[in-house]
């Protein structure tokens, strides 16, 4: 994920697509878009981080559909910050929307979790650990 200053709740902190075949769509965006492809250990596999060329803060991921994202849809998923990642899943639900993926951990400095809105748009919710 990016820098603090773009996680503000509210704001699109980051944005990736799930597929079966990453390496082929790396490989695509790498030579579409210029992005440089950095791999991304997920323990027996790697995911990739795409970044501007010249720049060391990636954009993007590219990821595999495996484990709870292995149902995703091919589509390019936002991730909209929030400052209370249960309270605002509990809302989901509430609304007509449908929690895809529950609430799981990103390493010691996150969670997220996979929502369906009430029109089937897929998008997640990203709660950023504040110090």
């Amino acid at each position: 994920m990016p820098d603090a200053p773009r996680l503000e709740p509210g704001t699109v902190g980051w944005m990736d697509l799930t597929v079966p075949d990453a390496v082929r769509l790396r490989d695509f965006y790498e030579a579409v878009a210029g992005w440089t492809p950095e791999p991304l250990d997920m323990g027996g596999y790697a995911d990739f981080v795409m970044k501007p060329a010249g720049r060391d803060e990636g954009v993007a991921g590219i990821c595999h559909a495996h484990g709870p994202n292995a149902d995703l849809p091919p589509v390019w998923l936002i991730y909209i910050t929030v400052a209370d990642l249960d309270a605002a899943s509990a809302r989901v639900a509430g609304l007509g929307g449908e929690v895809v993926v529950a609430a799981r951990s990103v390493g010691p400095e996150a969670r997220y979790a996979v929502v369906r809105d009430p029109a089937g748009a897929y998008f997640a919710l990203y709660e950023p650990h504040r110090p």
